[in-house]
Order: C-alpha cells, then structure tokens, then sequence
C-alpha cells in the first residue's frame, strides 16, 4: 500500500514491514492515533512514554530501556498517563517502553524558573521539544534500533525551496509548528507527524474506530509542572530570595504603587495589577535588577522591532545580511503578521548554552506586547505555511 500519510517515505522495497519507529506517547489521544496510523502503514512501532517527574516513585507494571523501574509521580506524565499509554499500546499489539527522562526534564524546569527571575516569559513547551522529544529522544530510539521518532504533534513536513521543513498543521486551531521551530535541520529527516494533516475532530473520531480507550480524554491546558497555573507560586518555592516588596512605576518612573516580587508580573498584563490610575494600565516592562514593574498604555506595549537569539534557521536565508520578507509570529496564540527580516550575527558553530546567531525583525505595523524570553517564529510568505526558522526574543524596540 503506498502510504497517503508519508509519501516522502515510501520505499515499494520495503515489503509490508517498512521500518521501525519510535512513538513519543504520552497517553492522550493525539500520541495515541499517531501510533495506531503508523500501524496501519506497516511500520514496526514502538512506543515510548517519557517519565517526567522527580525520581523516587514505583511505576507498576512498566519499567524502561535502562531497568530503572523508579521514576517520579509528579511531572507531565503521571502515573495514569503511563497507564493509558500501556492500556493503549496493548490494544495496537505494540511494546511500551517507560523512559526515566528526569533529570532532564530538571533543566526544563530550571530554565522556566530562571528565565522569570531574570524578568523574561519562558516556553517551556519548545525547550522540552528541543531538549527532550526531539533531542535525547531520538537517541533512546537508536539504542531501540529506530532511525525515526514520531509524535502527536498537529504539524507537518513539507518541501520549500528545495529543502524539507516544518510545516503548520492542517488544523488552524491545533497548529503546534510554532512550538517545534528549534527542531535542528538534521532532525527533519529522523521525524515523523502523522496526525498533522487531521482536524482534532477527525483523529478523536479515528482513536473511537481503533478502539483506543482515550478517544474521549480531555486535552491538557495548562503547563505540564505547574498544574495548578500558579507560576508565581512555583517560581518563588523554588527561588524564595525573589519575594520581595519593589515599586510600580509609570512609563515617566513615578512611583504609583508596590509588588511583592517581579516574577508575579508579564509583559502585557492587565488584570491583579492593584493598581488604579483612572484609565487601564498594562505591564509594559519588568526590570529584575531595580526590582521595578513598569506599568503603562495599551500604545505603550507597541513594538515596531525586535531581536531574537539563539537562532535556529530551517531555511537558509537567500540574502543573509539583507532584508527578507516573512511572516513573523511572536506568541503561540497569536497570528503571524508581516515583517521583514534581518541576519546580524550568523550561526557558525553550536554551543553548550544554546545556538548562536541573531536576526533582527521590522514589522510592517506596530505589535502589541511582544514579550523577551518567548520565541519568534519565521513562515515564507510565499508559502505561509512553510516554517522558515526562528529564534528567542531578546529585546523589544519601542
């Protein structure tokens, strides 16, 4: 059968058996029916579901590649999940490996604590991608025998300039290609998308017909550590020294109120500021060295530039250097706009603390709150779809 789902991938001489694939599965729907169409194609699948937490629990009845049955019972995947997952596994005939990916998961969390302390807005989404799903993942599924990992995600490969690339899922309002943009070049090819291409009504339909037990589980919302949406309140247990009282300060520096810490505060907020000036006020900046909150206008929060860092670029640009044409989406709820784009420090080597390389970004009209710390993400505006690259957000200029 040539495969409608993967057609870059198909090899006639494969025979019914056309590879070995390792499935991040996480027990929700979407990990789920990835694994059950890879079965479907004749690929050799198995799953692995990613322990998260913090070591020290027992998992009954799993235990991972390394036979390290203790893991944590805490984290993005709990307990019930890893049995979904296996509850899963066995209806499609398929092994379940439990990975204990702690202490990775560890920098993850760090990272989303020190970027708040050091008044930035974390996406601790991308940096798990980056880090975990598409990083150290793919070298458990060699040590399986597997070239490629596959996920849930609502994305999709496709060509553009002669290259292969991430593109936007099918899906408008289930899109995630925004959250897999520092996917290295060189992993394009080790990856797979198999639900990118369905509306989320059409795979909870497919796990139905499957059988799969979690056709009907509700989809996460909120950061998989903090589950009870208090970023303040994990950041300051984790870094007690950052609850102390500063000032809120006008967009002149008049003092017009006070905080009990910095990291209670976003760039655009608007709501629990406690402060009352007349007329609604946003947070416009945060300054962790002054302790300060900067509160604002709406017309205060708008952005005609910014640089990002970090860069990871997926297609090379044809004009490094000059300005490029692009379309540019700065958050992962939010629309990509007009821009253009500039290189100003090229990506010559990689290193221990990230990529290097930065680009430069002039919008075609002026954004509102366009917060440092997040990550930018570049689509060809001949291709809107196609992810050209992107970066972190390191300044915006007013």
């Amino acid at each position: 059968m040539v495969s409608q789902l993967f057609p870059h991938r198909y090899d006639p001489t494969m025979g019914s058996t056309r590879g070995k694939v390792v499935v991040a599965m996480s027990g929700g729907v979407d990990s789920s029916v990835a694994a059950g169409l890879l079965v479907r194609e004749g690929y050799e699948v198995i799953g692995v579901f990613m322990r998260l937490g913090s070591p020290g629990d027992i998992l009954e009845e799993a235990c991972d590649i390394t036979n390290q049955a203790k893991i944590g019972k805490q984290g993005c995947c709990s307990v019930r999940d890893a049995h979904d997952a296996r509850h899963v596994a066995a209806e499609l005939s398929i092994p379940l490996y439990i990975c204990n990916f702690a202490d990775g998961f560890s920098r993850v969390i760090d990272y989303f604590v020190d970027e708040y302390a050091s008044g930035r807005t974390p996406n601790p989404c991308v940096r798990c991608n980056d880090w975990l799903k598409f990083g150290r993942l793919h070298d458990q599924a060699r040590q399986l025998g597997a070239d490629v990992v596959a996920s849930g995600h609502y994305a999709r490969l496709d060509s553009y300039n002669g290259y292969t690339t991430l593109a936007r899922g099918r899906d408008s309002g289930k899109d995630q290609s925004y959250v897999l943009f520092g996917v290295e070049q060189n992993r394009i090819n080790e990856m797979m998308l198999p639900i990118g291409q369905f509306e989320k009504s059409r795979v909870r339909e497919m796990a139905r017909e499957m059988g799969l037990p979690v056709f009907d589980k509700p989809d996460s919302q909120e950061i998989c550590f903090v589950p009870d949406d208090d970023y303040a309140g994990f950041v300051e247990r984790r870094r007690p020294e950052l609850t102390v009282e500063g000032r809120i300060i006008d967009t002149s520096g008049e003092q017009v109120g006070t905080h009990d810490g910095h990291h209670h505060f976003t760039i655009g907020q608007r709501r629990g500021l406690k402060v009352a000036m007349g007329h609604p006020i946003y947070v416009v900046e945060r300054d962790p060295l002054e302790n300060t909150v900067t509160v604002g206008l709406r017309e205060d929060l708008e952005s005609t530039r910014c640089t990002a860092g970090e860069t990871n670029w997926l297609i090379p640009l044809d004009a490094p250097g000059e300005w490029t044409p692009c379309l540019a989406q700065y958050r992962y709820a939010s629309d990509a706009v007009e821009a253009r784009v500039r290189v100003i420090e090229n990506a010559t080597q990689k290193t221990s603390s990230g990529r290097p390389g930065r680009f430069e970004i002039r919008f075609d009209e002026p954004q509102t709150a366009i917060a440092p710390g997040q990550a930018i993400v570049l689509y060809a505006p001949d291709q809107p779809e196609a992810v050209l690259g992107g970066g972190w957000i390191e300044r915006a200029l007013r």
